[in-house]
């Protein structure tokens, strides 16, 4: 019991980071379930439902707030959801698995410390270099039970497509339409659905409604991210020591 709880409680303060940066918070739930030893077959359908409910209202916040950029959005998503969709369907064994997400966690680690400053927005990129872009982060996404904002959000940033609140913005878009696809593609291998995941997801609600608001109102919580980045690097870096014993 006691574990289920501090299990539910770092759901929760990772909906609620996440959630204020504009991104679903899958990394920080795989990193939460990794370090209460949750099976891969939990972890990745687990991921992806906290991450749609998550995502979702992180993108009516931002939508609202009117920093959403559909052009950029639009063939970023075209390529990347059939690719999350292939990504969900696709099966790999157990250290596999855990090689990849532990690389995911680490590549989190990276963006969550890094901390980078806003910079103006170059103009839109054009299709041939944003369409690749979104279906190579797309499969990574349905592969790894996360949305891929950890791995999007940089992209956009390192190329300056966009500003740190258009960025937030597209991410969320991102995460969810890419989680319902992975979540989907899923499905169709295995109709199991792992017990628990319910409470896990109500939890994360809390906290995206929670985040969602620090996000709208413009709340960096700098060094909270920080002290989840250190997490998320232990997390990957058991991740990968696992995946050896496995």
């Amino acid at each position: 019991m006691d574990q289920t709880v501090w299990l539910l409680g770092a759901i929760f303060v990772a909906a609620v980071l996440y959630s204020s940066v504009g991104h679903g918070g899958a990394s920080g739930y795989l990193a939460a379930m990794a370090l209460f030893g949750l099976s891969p077959e939990t972890m990745k359908p687990a991921a992806l439902t906290m991450n749609i409910f998550v995502a979702g209202i992180v993108l009516i916040r931002l939508y609202r707030a009117g920093h959403f950029d559909a052009r950029l959005f639009v063939p970023i998503a075209i390529a990347s959801v059939p690719m999350a969709f292939l990504g969900g369907a696709y099966t790999i064994d157990a250290p596999t698995y855990k090689y990849l997400v532990g690389a995911a966690l680490l590549a989190a680690a990276c963006w969550l410390l890094l901390k980078p400053e806003d910079t103006p927005a170059r103009a839109a990129p054009r299709l041939a270099i944003a369409m690749p872009v979104g279906a190579a982060i797309g499969f990574l996404a349905g592969l790894t039970g996360v949305g891929g904002g950890i791995f999007l959000s940089p992209i956009l940033l390192v190329l300056h497509w966009t500003n740190m609140r258009t960025n937030a913005a597209i991410a969320a878009a991102f995460i969810l339409a890419n989680s319902i696809a992975g979540l989907a593609g899923y499905l169709t291998v295995t109709a199991a659905w792992p017990s628990g995941v319910p409470a896990l997801v109500a939890v994360a609600l809390v906290g995206g409604l929670v985040g969602s608001e620090l996000a709208t109102r413009r709340l960096a919580p700098a060094r909270l991210r920080t002290l989840l980045g250190v997490v998320l690097v232990v997390a990957g870096i058991k991740m990968l020591l696992t995946a050896q014993l496995v």
